[in-house]
């Protein structure tokens, strides 16, 4: 339940943001945002087969670690690529409720993430490697 509960949320916000949203075209740098964030998330999936990773934060069967391309650089970058997408979107409509579906949309994915490391560290030393040597979100950084 709390899988589908943080999935539902992540929806809700993106939708909200996009039913608010003045367009990506009315701003250079939101737009410039928006792609960089869609360019990274079409790498992750290049190095990410699709039967390889699941919406819900839950590890599907037979599920594989990934650890190359913008894997190499950080743990979660399909939620990077929305967090970016989405940054684009409230830099193009600066508005209250566009920055803070955001911040909230940053906290969903934040806490998407520590349930899945969490579940891919039971039994997992690569994993906990994985994490000692790679950022979660922001290369270098976080």
């Amino acid at each position: 339940m709390y899988s589908r509960s943080l999935v539902f949320a992540q929806f809700f916000l993106i939708g909200l943001m996009a039913l608010y949203s003045h367009g990506i075209f009315s701003s250079i740098a939101g737009m410039f945002i928006l792609l960089v964030g869609a360019a990274f998330g079409l790498w992750a999936i290049m190095y990410n087969r699709l039967g390889n990773f699941n919406i819900r934060p839950e590890l599907k069967d037979g599920c594989a670690l990934v650890t190359t391309g913008p894997y190499k650089f950080v743990r979660h970058p399909m939620y990077t690529s929305v967090m970016l997408i989405t940054l684009g979107m409230a830099v193009a409509t600066p508005i209250y409720l566009e920055w803070s579906s955001l911040i909230l949309l940053s906290v969903v994915l934040a806490l998407k993430a520590i349930r899945e490391e969490r579940l891919w560290c039971e039994g997992n030393e690569a994993y906990k490697i994985y994490m000692r040597e790679t950022k979660r979100f922001i290369p270098f950084i976080y």
